[in-house]
């Protein structure tokens, strides 16, 4: 039990000895530079400014397909990346530039409805990109008018 006890403070010892290197020698000026460079480009994002945020596509009919473009410029003062556009719901679709777009530069996120619904709709599409709050929001509506014959609340027949 004693040499167990022992070998223990031997080894607890050396490692609270091994670790005496100073953290700051280490710190290379050369590192030091470039983190401050970057640091100082971190505050430099894009800026996405759309022509308009909503779109009404207006009446249409129950499964008239719809096709809008959101056109935007890149205002702020670094690359826009787009990483992801999702809609709220599987019946719109958006497709967007998938290259960097330069500071000044324009581009254009094409939003597809399937005209699904009943009435006024309204849909989301949340744009993931590396603006300073990460994410934006564009919304379409539509009064969706039903087609003939389907009445909501209709019993469905199973034989």
């Amino acid at each position: 039990m004693k040499k167990t006890i022992f070998l223990l403070s031997v080894m607890m010892a050396f490692a609270f000895t091994s670790c005496k290197d100073n953290a700051a020698d280490k710190v290379s000026e050369e590192n030091v530079a470039a983190a401050a460079e970057r640091d100082a480009e971190a505050v430099n994002f894009p800026v996405m400014t759309f022509e308009e945020l909503v779109y009404d596509f207006g009446t249409i009919e129950q499964g008239a397909p719809q096709e809008h473009v959101f056109k935007f410029t890149n205002t702020g003062e670094s690359d826009l990346v787009i990483v992801d556009a999702k809609s709220s719901c599987g019946c719109t679709v958006p497709e967007y530039p998938k290259t960097p777009v330069a500071p000044g530069e324009s581009g254009e996120l094409l939003v597809k409805f399937n005209g699904s619904g009943k009435n006024q709709v309204s849909k989301t599409v949340t744009i993931t990109a590396n603006t300073q709050s990460g994410k934006e929001t564009l919304s379409i509506k539509a009064f969706v008018n039903a087609k003939e014959g389907a009445t909501e609340g209709s019993p469905i027949k199973v034989q």
